[in-house]
């Protein structure tokens, strides 16, 4: 319950008092840059698995693969302004309406494409556990380094461990010091955000 309050409040000053105005800015920038929508929606994993269309900023120019191939660090269909907005995770800004509308918290394990899900439960015998809370714009993994492309098995292994160690020792006071640490990641570039 304090965690849902919490997020409605989180979001709504953001939505509010930064995306008000970035928004509309940004719109304006990534019509100029490539042909396309300006939000990106994709069907992710939900709190029981349950699908959600997810929002974010289009970095990708409009392709086929979208809902298949994960982004990779030099993949071709990156816009010019797509790098950057990725680079600074600006791209992720649009599921703070996710969050208010109650899909998504702030914290919590980051949702994936539901091929991905039904990948990644074949493989890891716990995947599925990350799946009994609500998805996050950011978490535990994240700001540890494990996030973006996912080449190896212990890579996500370790990424769902950490989700379940978050689960398990969750608390407003570690939500607060991942958003902290978000912000300083995005300020100070993050090698793995591309």
């Amino acid at each position: 319950f304090k965690k849902r309050i919490f997020d409605i409040a989180f979001s709504s000053f953001v939505i509010l008092f930064v995306l008000s105005w970035l928004v509309p800015i940004i719109a304006i920038l990534i019509k100029l840059d490539s042909k396309g929508p300006v939000f990106f929606k994709q069907l992710r994993s939900g709190k029981n698995n349950m699908p959600f269309l997810c929002f974010k900023f289009r970095s990708l120019r409009v392709n086929d693969d979208a809902d298949s191939k994960q982004v990779t660090k030099n993949d071709s269909r990156y816009t010019k302004l797509g790098k950057f907005l990725r680079k600074t995770n600006l791209d992720e800004l649009p599921q703070f309406f996710n969050v208010f509308q109650g899909y998504m918290s702030v914290v919590g394990p980051r949702p994936h494409m539901l091929k991905h899900t039904e990948q990644y439960s074949e493989i890891i015998n716990q995947y599925m556990i990350r799946h009994f809370v609500k998805p996050g714009l950011t978490g535990l993994a994240q700001v540890n380094g494990y996030r973006g492309e996912i080449t190896k098995e212990e890579d996500l292994t370790k990424r769902i461990e950490l989700d379940i160690k978050y689960m398990e020792n969750w608390s407003m006071l570690c939500d607060i010091q991942i958003i902290f640490q978000t912000l300083y990641l995005s300020i100070k570039g993050d090698k793995n955000a591309f």
